[in-house]
């Protein structure tokens, strides 16, 4: 109900946002954050920040708006230089000086009428000191008073040593070790900026996404994620820097053309009819122009735009470290990234990595041995082909495929076949399994190896079956053994379902305190995959006619003379110079050596993707910088995001992100993607479609 002090039509409960439950609490307490407005009423102020807005509590016209906040700024325009940082300060006090110090005010605490303490906090939020003010300096002890907790102060005042209270006598030297050991007492303060009344904020307080800016504020491990994702940046700085010959850190423009890469892009129109740039999905046509105008390496913390699904890992905008070289292979770019992240981890980490090379595995063998192309080798499953030894009748029951290939892998249990039991029904109960029972290729088959009953529960196996998978997966009481069908076909893509679900059913393993997490960081190389694939219905690919596209982009090189060979027989056997960096189940990023030749890049183009005229002349200026004598090249790049989040074990990029986008691909903070005005859909010759009508 609404609170009695205010007339009931003044606030319709339809117009109220409560965003959160602090707008239900402001709301209950008659504050007024955002909305609605009442009608003819202008806003007023109050010490210099826009007040929230409290409702008329009588009819009648609203009186003048005051101007006194304007005096407020002026004073706040001109404020005291800071002496000293409060982390020097505390390192190094001395009892006397007179010292400025900017930060943040706490929660004052009186004590009577005499004595107010308050915290300081300093600019970084991650150092405080205690404020002592005394009635007797009455100008600065009412000032103090008057102001917010929150609200950004200079204090003036002299260090003192502080004296230990009653408590932290009573606990002795151990508690009187953990206190401060000095204060300051309190001559003058300044506020800047008052913290208005209508933002509750307390330890407790949380805080949704869209109020990121107090998130941030707020919550100390998303300051120390910005903090060390800087630091990463730096490291990374340093080490391509320190290079014979170095790095070059070259920008290269946000607004280009729409070309077909494989992913979908953003466009972003002009005022010039029918035209429009393209946000970037990669720098990696310019990165290849620049080899060939004679930069020996390039490269940089690239901004990249891809309108794809979104994940925990992905985002429509992200940072990436984008490098080439030229006059170099593969080889030369692995050693370098090698060299980079082991000087991350020396500098960054509690632990260095060890100092023996990344270990290597081809496409085919991660995808058959774990059934991802970036595997998490840490969980071991490893998995098995046995269609080869089951019986006949147990395929047909776990799979409608004609001859499939049925794989097989181990979840090791804690030898109690009843507690397998227990968590294999939680898992295929819960939301996470569903996918694998509507897999049209046949839902996965599962048993628990109990020695208590017949062939161990494995009889569908049969005697020899059961013998063979127990020497094969080294089978022990309460293990549970999955079994999956697919088709008889060559890899492709980055997954089997087999492989999904080793990894989501060692993750509820994991999240159901049945399995250990594993530990550690374990880098892996994979390497040899092959240059086209299938088109995919849900990836635009490169708009050719030819039903296959890159694996990894169109200006990947063929892995031996022998895959140039194959480009004019079987070009789907062609294996590409591609390398990807895994390192716990997460890509870090992708490279290759680049097609350094025009002609090889216009058959690929034209001949082997059969792109249209049309599109292929949208590579016109990339032929023409490959013909002009461009060198051999080759290049990586890395996700800084998702780098950044597996070296603090968050679980999404988005912890690692000041201003994140939503599930939604929306930033909630500022509104956007916003709706675009008749106006400036006219500036831009654009007009919205009219789907329902054209559906009719």
């Amino acid at each position: 109900m609404l609170p009695t002090h205010l007339p009931a039509r003044s606030l319709p409960i339809s117009a109220v946002r409560l965003q959160s439950y602090i707008e239900i609490s402001n709301y209950v307490r008659g504050l007024r954050v955002t909305y609605p407005r009442v009608p003819g009423c202008v806003s007023g102020y109050s010490r210099g920040f826009h007040c929230v807005n409290r409702l008329r509590q009588q009819d009648g016209p609203c009186p003048p708006p005051s101007h006194s906040f304007l005096e407020d700024y002026k004073q706040s325009m001109n404020f005291p230089a800071a002496t000293i940082d409060l982390k020097s300060l505390l390192e190094r006090p001395v009892s006397g000086d007179k010292v400025a110090l900017h930060g943040y005010l706490g929660r004052r605490v009186d004590m009577g009428k005499r004595m107010a303490f308050v915290r300081l906090s300093d600019s970084t939020l991650s150092h405080n000191v205690q404020v002592i003010a005394f009635a007797k300096n009455k100008a600065a002890f009412e000032k103090l008073k008057a102001i917010e907790a929150n609200s950004p102060v200079v204090v003036q005042g002299t260090v003192q040593e502080k004296q230990p209270s009653v408590k932290e006598k009573a606990a002795g030297e151990q508690e009187k070790a953990k206190a401060d050991s000095v204060e300051i007492a309190l001559e003058d303060i300044h506020c800047l900026n008052e913290f208005p009344k209508d933002i509750i904020m307390t330890p407790e307080t949380v805080f949704p996404a869209e109020k990121r800016h107090l998130q941030i504020r707020t919550e100390s491990n998303l300051r120390d994620a910005l903090l060390f994702r800087a630091k990463v940046r730096n490291v990374l700085r340093e080490a391509l820097g320190e290079l014979q010959p170095p790095f070059v850190d070259i920008e290269t423009p946000l607004l280009f053309k729409s070309t077909p890469e494989g992913a979908r892009e953003f466009l972003v129109p002009t005022r010039r009819r029918g035209l429009a740039y393209a946000l970037p999905q990669s720098p990696q046509q310019y990165k290849q122009i620049l080899m060939a105008s004679g930069i020996p390496r390039y490269y940089q913390f690239a901004r990249c735009f891809r309108d794809e699904d979104l994940r925990a890992d992905r985002q429509p905008e992200f940072t990436q470290l984008d490098l080439e070289m030229s006059f170099a292979t593969g080889e030369d770019v692995m050693s370098i990234i090698e060299a980079a992240v082991k000087k991350l981890w020396s500098s960054l980490m509690p632990e260095p990595l060890a100092a023996e090379s990344f270990p290597r595995s081809s496409y085919q063998d991660v995808m058959a041995k774990y059934g991802s192309d970036k595997p998490d080798v840490r969980i071991g499953m490893e998995i098995k082909r046995i269609d080869h030894m089951i019986p006949v009748d147990l395929v047909s029951k776990i799979s409608p495929l004609n001859e499939p290939i049925v794989e097989a892998m181990k979840l090791p249990g804690n030898e109690d076949p009843d507690e397998t039991r227990r968590f294999l029904t939680t898992f295929m109960d819960s939301p996470a399994a569903s996918g694998f029972h509507k897999n049209p290729e046949g839902g996965p088959g599962a048993f628990v190896y109990d020695s208590r009953k017949p062939l161990s529960g494995l009889q569908p196996f049969g005697f020899e079956a059961t013998w063979v998978l127990e020497q094969e997966l080294n089978l022990e009481d309460g293990d549970l053994v999955l079994i999956q069908a697919r088709k008889n076909a060559p890899f492709s893509g980055g997954s089997t379902a087999l492989g999904d679900l080793r990894r989501e059913i060692h993750k509820a393993a994991v999240e159901a305190n049945f399995k250990p997490a594993p530990t550690g960081f374990h880098f892996l190389w994979v390497t040899g995959f092959p240059l086209f694939s299938p088109i995919s219905e849900s990836e635009p690919g490169q708009g050719g006619a030819a039903g296959i596209a890159s694996t990894h982009h169109p200006f990947t090189a063929p892995l031996r003379e022998s895959d140039v060979s194959l480009l004019l027989t079987d070009p789907t056997k062609v294996v590409a110079d591609h390398y990807d960096l895994v390192v716990n189940g997460v890509e870090l990023g992708g490279g290759s050596r680049r097609i350094h030749s025009a002609a090889v890049q216009e058959f690929i183009l034209r001949d082997i993707l059969k792109m249209p005229a049309e599109r292929l002349a949208d590579f016109a200026h990339l032929l023409e910088a490959l013909r002009a004598g461009c060198p051999p090249h080759a290049g990586i790049a890395l996700g800084f995001d998702r780098l950044v989040a597996v070296m603090l074990g968050r679980e999404s990029v988005r912890d690692v992100i000041a201003f994140p986008k939503s599930g939604k691909g929306e930033d909630v903070l500022v509104k956007c993607p916003s709706e675009m005005t008749e106006e400036s859909l006219r500036t831009y010759h654009l007009q919205l479609r009219d789907e329902r009508a054209e559906e009719k």
